[in-house]
């Protein structure tokens, strides 16, 4: 299976990148680091700067089709910079479309958003962003994760880097039984 983690050129919470897609790594996949600019992504420790990482692939209006499931780290201005970028919102919203599934985490839902795909679903994040999701027509709960299976796509959300375990344990289990992975690498 080919999993898109899809990060601005800086601002991703280091954690909330490398711990998911370790446990992609573990469960066989293949992630692809997707950035709006060619290069390297800057991820951040909090507020202070931490590790680059390689941008395997650059959006230029792409949608999911090359991909069979996608996941949204966060960091404050990671998703930030995301739902400012038409390409960005248009492929996440491509995933919902398609009906592959998503995970997103922390704030990342700011892109889920923008992208106006939360309406009529129930999801976590920060707590900071309950306004924002009720108001675009969502439902918040504060779990450590959260399983929405709304069609057309299955939605995987969670609070926190704190919580990590139970997210990376939860959009492993649904992106196994999504049906892309039958036959995917």
């Amino acid at each position: 299976m080919r999993i898109a983690f899809l990060t601005a050129p800086e601002g991703v919470e280091e954690i909330e990148l490398t711990e998911p897609w370790q446990a992609v790594l573990d469960a066989g996949w293949n992630p692809r680091l997707v950035s709006t600019r060619p290069g390297r992504v800057r991820a951040f420790r909090h507020f202070a700067p931490g590790d680059t990482y390689g941008v395997d692939h650059v959006l230029a209006g792409d949608t999911a089709d090359a991909f069979d499931a996608l996941v949204l780290p966060g960091g404050l201005a990671n998703p930030d910079a995301l739902r400012m970028n038409e390409l960005a919102v248009g492929f996440t919203r491509s995933f919902f479309e398609a009906g592959k599934p998503v995970a997103a985490i922390c704030h990342a839902p700011w892109t889920l958003v923008e992208a106006d795909v939360v309406r009529g679903r129930t999801l976590t994040s920060w707590p900071s962003l309950a306004t924002d999701i009720r108001n675009a027509g969502g439902t918040w709960v504060d779990e450590k994760v959260h399983v929405c299976h709304a069609e057309p796509a299955t939605l995987v959300t969670s609070r926190k880097p704190a919580d990590l375990e139970a997210f990376c344990g939860a959009f492993v289990k649904e992106f196994a039984a999504s049906g892309a992975a039958v036959g995917s690498t």
